[in-house]
């Protein structure tokens, strides 16, 4: 079993000694009879060379007595989950605000029939790190005496860029469902490959995902998203039926086999164009989007129900993007994401096929003020969104697409500049309305702000002279 190397020992210690707080943490621990181990993802990203953001301790102690030793350390501790063993806590650093976890060694299960895990404290470090999902996340450093453990060699499959569990993998997924995703999660997180036995008990056992809470699985499938390189782990829960189970709308485009090569694989599709938004995602200067990134893979779903032959040989998917919108809505309400987050991918989904009209044809100025009013806030993200969707191999086409889109950029940025597009309203507001047509508070007020934000977008900018008498005539012919 491979040993630490003098640099990986550095590396550890580096992330101890960084913060001498951490000394006094471990000394308060050690005068209290109890050892206390940096634990998990601390200690494998220290040994790959990564930064290293949190810092998750085990003890053998229990959580009355973890928050009684940190609280004669720092008045700031609070229970983050008390039932499952972990207080946290916040020192004054020399780095700034410095947060540590600590968790009782534990051991968790899943009831078949229940949906929340049950945890037992355990009273050793090796019955802890058997539980522990992965053997790279199943290595300890002794912050008390610096004695690293690596019962199920953590190390090798740390050098080899495998993924394994502790303890068999039907046991480990048995106890925690979620592991399952969680193994897609680090597959593209941190590029390793799942061994052939976890690949093998994720495809027997992918309906045990069905126990987990919503809540968790979205976590889960977010976290995903946001890595650097998410497609391997996509691909890894659709090939093991995972994807089948939490996101089936992402398994049918994979089932949508085109024997003839009468259109484009749907699903690489969806991958590379999700792939491309994040390139493009950096490219403008944005952190990791997960509502830019949904509506990346839920932009086509509307394909697989909409498919329909038509003369000549021809594959056609009419209507897919109102269709698909629809559709996107739904799974992700189903997944307990946030209202305003639905709404934003669903309307994306909806409007990613807009643009082509602009390719085909020369639009007016009010056809692109249409184009950011119902884009509304999520125009960037549908700038993204659609010149990602450009995947096709012929340069020429390729080309008059990127060109037509940057175009339309420049359009609306010179429209913003000229026009407050951004701000898109009417030259008259709801007061002025009602006290040029006399009328109170009401429909009929509703009506006619819409008609003027209708003139607004046609015309521009009207000036509130002309808007006035435009209105008038519009309320003489009702």
């Amino acid at each position: 079993m491979p040993s630490l190397t003098p640099e990986q020992r550095r590396a550890l210690e580096g992330v101890v000694l960084a913060e001498p707080v951490i000394g006094r943490v471990a000394a308060a621990f050690a005068d209290a009879g109890h050892d206390l181990h940096l634990v998990g993802g601390p200690v494998r990203d220290a040994l790959m060379g990564r930064a290293v953001h949190d810092l998750d301790f085990t003890t053998g102690a229990r959580p009355a007595e973890i928050e009684t030793i940190l609280r004669s350390l720092t008045r700031s501790t609070w229970d983050i989950g008390r039932a499952f063993g972990t207080i946290g806590a916040s020192f004054a650093a020399q780095g700034g605000e410095l947060v540590v976890e600590v968790t009782t060694h534990r051991a968790d299960s899943y009831d078949p029939s229940s949906r929340k895990p049950t945890v037992e404290f355990g009273d050793t470090l090796s019955g802890d790190l058997a539980r522990r999902d992965f053997t790279v996340n199943a290595m300890a450093l002794s912050v008390v005496t610096g004695a690293f453990t690596d019962p199920h060699g953590g190390l090798g499959d740390l050098a080899a860029g495998v993924l394994r569990t502790p303890s068999a993998p039907e046991v480990s997924f048995s106890d925690d469902p979620l592991r399952m995703m969680r193994a897609a999660r680090f597959t593209a997180q941190l590029g390793f490959m799942a061994a052939p036995d976890v690949v093998e008990a994720m495809t027997a056992m992918a309906e045990r995902i069905d126990i987990i809470s919503a809540e968790r699985v979205r976590d889960e499938l977010s976290r995903l998203l946001l890595t650097d390189a998410p497609r391997p782990g996509l691909d890894l829960l659709v090939r093991t039926g995972l994807a089948a189970r939490v996101v089936p709308e992402l398994a049918a485009l994979e089932a949508e086999v085109d024997e003839h090569g009468r259109h484009k694989d749907i699903y690489a599709h969806t991958l590379t164009v999700l792939e491309q938004s994040i390139d493009l995602e950096r490219a403008r200067g944005h952190a990791p989007d997960l509502v830019g990134r949904l509506a990346a893979v839920f932009h086509d779903v509307g394909k697989p129900p909409t498919k329909r032959f038509e003369g000549g040989g021809k594959v056609s998917f009419h209507h897919h993007d109102v269709v698909g919108a629809k559709m996107t809505a739904k799974r992700l309400t189903a997944l307990r994401f946030s209202t305003d987050d639905v709404k934003a991918v669903a309307r994306l989904v909806e409007l990613h096929l807009r643009f082509h009209g602009y390719a085909d044809a020369d639009w007016t100025d009010a056809a692109v003020r249409r184009y950011v009013r119902d884009a509304g806030d999520q125009l960037e993200r549908l700038h993204i969104l659609t010149r990602a969707d450009c995947t096709t191999r012929n340069a020429r086409k390729a080309n008059r697409l990127r060109t037509a889109y940057e175009q339309l950029e420049w359009r609306i940025d010179e429209l913003a500049a000229a026009e407050e597009l951004d701000a898109l309203r009417p030259d008259l507001d709801g007061t002025q309305i009602m006290a040029i047509l006399g009328i109170k508070p009401g429909r009929e007020v509703g009506e006619a702000y819409r008609f003027l934000l209708e003139r607004r977008i046609d015309a521009g900018p009207l000036g509130e002279e002309r808007a006035r008498e435009e209105l008038l005539a519009w309320w003489a012919e009702r």
